[in-house]
């Protein structure tokens, strides 16, 4: 595991970072938000922690006390302040995904057994809909819009004002709630379908362990300002986005969409931003397009060499022009939730970029492992933070086995479900579905998902994820999804194919072809290619080329059955 390269402020939960935060960085601003072009609304550390204190108290008034409730909608600071409301002395929060379609939602919202939803206007419909079919124990619907309540629907922003005014009053059953740092205060639906999707139970102490660890590894202080992108129900973006930022009195700025991300940037002079590997592939694109359009990627090229050996501080003065691109300021670029291709984080870190890769899970709250400016390799996911132990199980002769984890940050269990619980928790040990290795130094790598593995004939394993970053280097492929196919009645006969999602407009003007036949016929020779530089058993055999996206999870991970499942049905 790494050592604690800085100072940290130890808590105990969630209610105890807030104040102790809130004491030392009250007076700073923790959201900046967009009100037209050039006008923002400020609102400070102390501010937030009042409006938190305002609306848990108008929650118990409600009689809300120790129940589920949850929270939906785009990122907003509406959102992260329904969030802790409910967890620092109400009940249990039930952060929901987005993006689930009307039946996934109502099925979650009954599986939950949530009493109160809070909702941006998006979802009012469905809500009500669910509301009145009595879906199971739903019965207060709470609006980050509306002003006032109006037809049943409770206002947040009335709910706030209501509890300050009952706190005016005497009310202290909220700011003065113990909280049990050990019980399940966060219940976390991880992604698949909704009968598929297993429910984790966190704690305060999960959360707190990893914040705190975080902190002890990267340099992060209140001046710094945090993009938030990734969707906030997801661990990833809900730790290491929200919670670290209030905890460290940093400030919040919200992206625009996935178009606005460059710009954004340079707009709020970002210095800090968690987010998946599609999105710093999509920014290097951008930069890349830039430099070749100026005429300069020679230039570029050549000192990239030049200053190969150079610091990043260095290389970040050498690269002026590039990093004013994102806005000058970018201090850390943090990628998880799925694996970085290697040549993609070099790429950045040769022209400067601190780009490091964590690696967690839901059921870890979610930090294991993470690089930072003393411990790095390229293409790993740095060391263990230093309270959590890592350790491989049942390795093959390269050093490959599944990854397990054993700390504060590991789940109490799956909620509800013991079969699944005693599968993943074995003597202390939470079981990944990881598999990777760890070199002498105590790098982990990252190898591919245990149950995404194609077993050969042979004996041999294919891990999709790495042929998958080979090929996405190939120009003009947005994505690929690599799999085995049964090629005769043998069972064990499987070859492997790829399906490339393409950018026809790229592939034709690269490859100076047009025509699905002549494109098929590019792509098949760039395969070929690839073939050519690994051993003869990993050669892909066949591809499928296709415009149409892949069906991905809301942090961009391959849905891998339900896209071989689409593959089989086209096949038949």
């Amino acid at each position: 595991m790494s050592e604690k390269l800085y100072p940290y402020t130890k808590i105990t939960d969630l209610k105890d970072m807030l104040q102790k935060s809130g004491k030392e960085y009250g007076d700073k601003i923790a959201y900046q938000i967009k009100q037209e072009e050039g006008k923002y609304q400020n609102i400070t550390h102390k501010e937030v922690r009042e409006m938190i204190d305002g609306l848990g108290t108008a929650l118990i008034d409600m009689g809300l006390k120790d129940k589920r409730i949850a929270v939906i909608g785009e990122n907003r600071w509406e959102w992260e302040i329904a969030y802790l409301s409910i967890v620092c002395g109400t009940g249990v929060v039930v952060p929901l995904d987005k993006s689930l379609p009307e039946n996934e939602l109502k099925s979650l919202i009954e599986r939950s057994g949530i009493e109160a939803i809070f909702y941006t206007q998006n979802y009012e419909i469905v809500l009500e809909s669910a509301k009145n079919e009595g879906i199971g124990k739903l019965k207060h619907l709470i609006s980050m819009d509306l002003e006032k309540h109006a037809r049943g629907i409770y206002a947040q922003k009335e709910l706030i004002e209501k509890g300050k005014q009952l706190m005016k009053q005497g009310n202290t059953e909220f700011t003065k709630a113990d909280i049990d740092s050990e019980k399940m205060s966060i219940m976390l639906f991880t992604s698949g379908t909704t009968s598929a999707s297993k429910a984790v139970s966190l704690s305060h102490k999960n959360l707190c362990s990893n914040l705190m660890d975080i902190a002890s590894v990267l340099d992060i202080n209140s001046k710094d300002v945090f993009l938030s992108f990734l969707p906030l129900h997801h661990v990833f973006e809900c730790t290491v986005g929200f919670l670290f930022s209030l905890y460290k009195g940093a400030k919040t700025v919200f992206c625009d969409g996935i178009r606005h991300i460059p710009e954004n940037m340079k707009e709020y002079k970002v210095s800090v931003m968690a987010s998946v590997p599609a999105i710093y592939e999509r920014i290097f694109k951008i930069i890349r397009r830039q430099i070749e359009k100026e005429g300069k990627l020679q230039e570029i090229l050549q000192k990239e060499e030049q200053y190969r050996k150079a610091s990043l501080e260095e290389k970040k003065q050498v690269f002026r022009e590039i990093h004013d691109m994102l806005g000058g300021n970018v201090k850390l670029l943090i990628s998880g939730a799925a694996s970085l291709e290697a040549g993609i984080e070099e790429k950045y870190r040769l022209l400067g970029f601190n780009l490091v890769q964590g690696y967690g899970l839901t059921e870890t709250s979610p930090v294991v492992a993470m690089g930072n400016k003393k411990y790095h390799k390229i293409g790993s996911i740095g060391k263990a933070v230093p309270s959590v132990k890592v350790k491989i199980v049942n390795p093959n002769s390269e050093g490959i086995g599944e990854l397990v984890v054993q700390g504060p940050n590991v789940m109490l269990e799956y909620y509800e479900n013991r079969a699944d619980t005693k599968k993943a928790l074995v003597d202390g040990w939470f079981y990944t579905g990881d598999l990777a290795r760890i070199d002498e130094e105590g790098y982990i790598f990252i190898c591919g998902r245990k149950k995404s593995v194609i077993v050969l004939k042979n004996g041999k394993n294919i891990f999709p994820e790495e042929m998958e970053n080979l090929i996405n280097r190939i120009e003009g492929v947005e994505e690929s999804f690599v799999f085995g196919k049964q090629m005769s009645e043998d069972k064990n006969d499987i070859k492997i194919f790829a399906k490339l999602v393409y950018n026809q407009e790229i592939v034709e003007t690269t490859y100076k072809v047009q025509g699905e036949q002549k494109i098929y016929e590019a792509m098949n020779e760039k395969i070929k290619e690839i073939n050519k530089t690994m051993p003869h058993y990993k050669a892909i055999k066949g591809i499928i080329l296709t415009q149409e996206p892949l069906i991905k999870t809301t942090t961009n991970k391959i849905k891998r059955q339900s896209n071989l499942d689409v593959i089989r049905k086209e096949e038949k």
